[in-house]
């Protein structure tokens, strides 16, 4: 009978029944067991990826469309101005040079761009309960913002290669290269980004953060070879970790570098583990989130 009773409930049949009956019922209904999470939350974890993807996916144009045209302006304003006039550079045509660092410096403006705004937004619109409340611990928060920034920044990075490979001969030298310091950049902006989206309470603030990425973005190497620098400038250059960002990208594809590639990889290593502890002790402490 309470068989009967149940299936004509979940059919959403209307029953006439007893008290008696209906508190047979009602108690002898077990409550869903609670999930298992475990030691990794790895649900919570792939689901604020996936929203972090599906975020600057839904604005594909703005977030992705855009820096593409970006870089192919660059390229097409360099080649009419300087090409003719500039010659090889470390034994490749200039154009050739230049892409690497175009489609690089895509990399870096977007993937920093993905997880500041993220975070500040919501900061300001009042929703980033929406991350801080499921049972997700700091590793977990902090990679998946940062790994949802490196998407946005490779996706960036593929797409701007796909175009200007028409154009030029974009063959790679050393693949290696090319995706450890892709993606090495892209996870360094990304915590960056972190850092100055939890750091900033306004959007005036984040442009601070960008007013000294930009340059030292502009001036790692990135439209020209530093061995063309006068010292102490040259020296000084070799002091900009997106130098070797840069040089080291750009080796994949040429083969040719203006630095010590090794200690390229070797500091950007240092410096993102460094980045990955800020990250995760900030958001463990909940500073200008909880508080």
């Amino acid at each position: 009978m309470q068989q009967g009773l149940r299936d004509r409930v979940s059919r959403g049949v209307p029953v006439r029944a007893s008290p008696a009956l209906m508190t047979t019922f009602q108690t002898s209904a077990e409550p869903p067991a609670p999930r298992q999470i475990g030691s990794v939350n790895w649900l919570g974890f792939w689901t604020l990826y996936k929203k972090e993807v599906r975020r600057f996916l839904k604005v594909t144009f703005q977030t992705v469309a855009v820096p593409v045209s970006m870089s192919l302006l660059y390229m097409l304003l360099f080649a009419v101005v300087f090409a003719s006039r500039r010659g090889d550079v470390q034994g490749v045509p200039y154009i050739e040079f230049l892409a690497p660092g175009l489609i690089l410096m895509g990399v870096l403006n977007n993937a920093f761009a993905n997880s500041s705004s993220s975070i500040l937004v919501s900061k300001v619109q009042g929703n980033a309960v929406d991350f801080l409340m499921p049972p997700l611990s700091a590793a977990e928060l902090a990679a998946g913002f940062i790994l949802g920034a490196a998407t946005r920044g490779f996706g960036v990075g593929i797409a701007t290669a796909a175009v200007l490979v028409w154009f030029i001969d974009l063959m790679p030298a050393h693949l290696w290269a090319i995706i450890y310091f892709g993606v090495s950049a892209s996870l360094m902006l990304g915590m960056l980004g972190v850092i100055g989206g939890i750091w900033a309470e306004k959007f005036d603030h984040i442009a601070v953060v960008t007013f000294f990425i930009t340059p030292l973005t502009f001036l790692s190497g990135t439209f020209y070879s530093v061995s063309v620098l006068p010292e102490p400038f040259e020296t000084l250059s070799h002091f900009n970790p997106f130098f070797y960002m840069i040089d080291g990208f750009r080796y994949g594809f040429t083969g040719e570098a203006d630095g010590n590639v090794m200690i390229g990889v070797v500091s950007t290593l240092a410096i993102n583990a460094v980045l990955m502890t800020i990250c995760y002790l900030i958001l463990k402490s909940g500073w200008r989130l909880k508080s």
